[in-house]
């Protein structure tokens, strides 16, 4: 038996896994999705204070909430950040972290550092103009949703906080270097914001050299939210790197 630990990315909550963790309990494994504060159901507390640091928090308190070790550590998209911080502070919790199609950050960077300087540019100015300092939820489509899925996407997404875009994040390669990890990659379509993690996950110099010994690539050939559009297979996917 794993025990799964899934984060959402910017704009979900924990209801993007409904159709990811029914599967992995009735496989026999323990699985919990984690809400950040401000989104989702959670989207109460959106206020101008969260950060980085808050999300960070978030996971690493559901994780002694439930009381679980040898953690599959599973991030989407923006949670790549907070993933690699918990990896930094708890390596010896973690059985394996898997970035899905995520940020793969440098130390001392941003999310909003790989970003190109239009989009930016408009999250900063959008955060900037609202009272709660958040930014809007793009339209799914961008993640290759269609139909059903797209409308169920849309009527869920909830305003990011902006705080987390562009707080720098420090931590120590080598350590995060020391579990195990596996970059799924979601290629059709390929979301733009995601192009810099993709080029980093092939670099044999990335994190000077640590990032490539022990980690792993899988495609997927869906969009950005496999959990939405694939979830059979990331389902299986996510089993996999329990061996």
């Amino acid at each position: 038996m794993a025990h799964f630990l899934l984060v959402h990315g910017a704009w979900h909550g924990a209801w993007c896994w409904q159709r990811v963790l029914t599967p992995l309990i009735q496989a026999g494994h323990r699985a919990h999705a984690v809400t950040l504060t401000g989104v989702g159901e959670r989207s109460h507390l959106l206020r101008p204070g969260i950060d980085l640091e808050t999300h960070i928090q978030d996971v690493m308190s559901a994780m002694d909430a439930e009381e679980m070790d040898g953690v599959v550590l599973v991030v989407h998209s923006y949670a790549g950040m907070i993933g690699t911080a918990v990896a930094d502070r708890r390596p010896e919790r973690l059985r394996h972290l898997v970035y899905l199609d995520a940020v793969l950050p440098a130390p001392g960077e941003s999310w909003s550092s790989t970003h190109a300087p239009e989009t930016r540019a408009a999250r900063m100015a959008a955060s900037q103009a609202d009272p709660l300092h958040s930014f809007p939820a793009p339209d799914p489509a961008v993640f290759g949703l269609s139909g059903v899925d797209h409308a169920w996407v849309a009527r869920r997404q909830t305003r990011h906080p902006g705080g987390p875009y562009a707080q720098v994040l420090n931590f120590e390669p080598q350590r995060v270097a020391s579990v195990a990890r596996t970059f799924i990659n979601c290629t059709q379509p390929p979301l733009a914001t995601i192009d810099v993690s993709r080029q980093r996950m092939l670099d044999p110099q990335f994190w000077d050299g640590h990032w490539l010994p022990g980690s792993r690539v899988l495609d997927m050939h869906t969009g950005h939210d496999p959990m939405v559009s694939a979830p059979e297979e990331l389902t299986r996917l996510l089993m996999d790197c329990t061996r």
